[in-house]
């Protein structure tokens, strides 16, 4: 069975759901880094860069293990544009995740404190008095339940380290296979089932509103909300 890298790099050209003289989005799949971990291995910016010929810009982040929606500049420009977009909470960011224990309450939102233990690379709820604690905000909507899980949209309100995975496994909801947050089992191929579903900017020239939108890879859990999914 062929690696994550092995397939992107095949394919690197299937996963552009956005491009244009200033911006290039992706698709990406779980398990590839958004930027380079590690000696020997592609990450989505160093293929993005091999497709585009010319040097690209990262704008944001997605977890390793997470799927969905990359934006990447293709000038300093651009890149700088929509990152003050982010910083002023302009760009609107919806996640779907699955979870096997759904929150208490079918819809709300979520007010946290987070930090982040740098040693593990994870993020942790704690009282808002300690130090370097940060605010993390999303609200969540259960949207659909198969037989064994259930299916959440997520508007991030804040963009903090592993936000997502941290809220939701403080409330007992964590993602499928998402272990290193509480869930029992992991997914055969490291993956977790988080996925950044669509994205809402300003065009960095232009400025006419940009609304992006990709689907989670195939797999029996996706496909079970697939109906749903394609609604949204």
């Amino acid at each position: 069975m062929k690696k994550w890298n092995e397939q992107v790099n095949q394919s690197i050209g299937e996963l552009i759901i956005y491009k244009n003289n200033q911006l290039i989005a992706f698709n990406k799949p779980p398990e590839i880094a958004v930027q380079q971990k590690s000696e020997g291995t592609k990450s989505l910016a160093d293929l993005a860069e091999i497709y585009s010929k010319s040097k690209v810009f990262v704008i944001h982040r997605l977890d390793q293990p997470a799927s969905g929606i990359i934006l990447m500049a293709k000038n300093s420009q651009a890149q700088a544009i929509i990152s003050e977009q982010l910083k002023t909470g302009k760009v609107e960011k919806q996640y779907l995740a699955v979870v096997k224990e759904p929150p208490q309450k079918n819809e709300g939102e979520l007010i946290d404190y987070l930090s982040k233990n740098p040693k593990i690379n994870k993020s942790f709820v704690v009282d808002k008095t300690q130090s370097k604690a940060k605010k993390a905000v999303l609200k969540y909507k259960v949207i659909g339940q198969s037989d064994y899980y259930h299916l959440l949209l997520i508007q991030l309100i804040t963009g903090r380290h592993h936000q997502i995975r941290a809220q939701l496994a403080h409330i007992g909801s964590p993602i499928k296979g998402d272990v290193k947050y509480g869930f029992k089992r992991k997914n055969k191929d490291r993956s977790i089932h988080l996925h950044a579903f669509s994205l809402g900017f300003h065009h960095p020239i232009s400025g006419e509103k940009v609304l992006l939108k990709a689907y989670p890879p195939e797999d029996p859990v996706w496909n079970a909300f697939k109906d749903t999914i394609n609604q949204l």
